[in-house]
């Protein structure tokens, strides 16, 4: 059995640490978590059991107490240049947006970046909508943060389900394998 964990922020009705409920978390973010490198970040994540009806944003920070400026989305993106597409992914506060006509097709080099279809998303990344985090996600993409996250004491994201979230200090968050802390990523 688990122990519980306190988070940082948050009403939350249970939270344990996130490596020891590896069978509530869907198979690459649990997978994720046991294989990361730095072992410091990967025990400091938290896993908080939420209510899936609960999931979006706007509705999720008033039921749980969580400031929006704690909470992160994930979003994929699909950037093309010629015939090649490339998805990634892109990880920035509740509060604001990702800028993908400018700073991710420049960083990128994409002629056109869009966010990937919904289907894209789920079957790319094995996540449920509503849930995509950045931990986990197919080695090959890149995984762009903005910088502001990783200045945040502790961050809320996505488990890979609707039901529950992860909480991490935002440095652990630049420590994710192949993220790319990018200044203004988001506005």
């Amino acid at each position: 059995m688990s122990e519980h964990a306190n988070p940082p922020f948050g009403n939350f009705p249970a939270a344990f640490t996130a490596l020891d409920v590896h069978d509530r978390l869907v198979e690459p973010v649990a997978q994720a978590l046991k294989s990361w490198d730095a072992r410091d970040a990967a025990e400091s994540v938290l896993y908080v059991d939420t209510d899936p009806d609960k999931a979006d944003t706007a509705v999720f920070c008033e039921t749980y107490d969580v400031p929006p400026e704690l909470s992160a989305n994930c979003v994929v993106v699909a950037a093309k240049r010629g015939g090649n597409v490339t998805l990634a992914a892109c990880l920035a506060l509740a509060g604001t947006r990702v800028d993908v006509n400018k700073a991710v097709r420049q960083h990128l080099e994409a002629r056109k970046v869009s966010f990937a279809p919904m289907a894209t998303a789920i079957s790319e990344t094995g996540m449920e909508y509503g849930g995509i985090t950045p931990l986990g996600l197919p080695a090959t993409w890149p995984l762009l943060i903005d910088e502001v996250v990783t200045a945040a004491p502790h961050v809320l994201v996505g488990s890979g389900r609707r039901r529950g979230k992860l909480i991490l200090p935002g440095w652990a968050m630049a420590r994710i394998p192949g993220a790319e802390v990018i200044p203004g990523l988001a506005g």
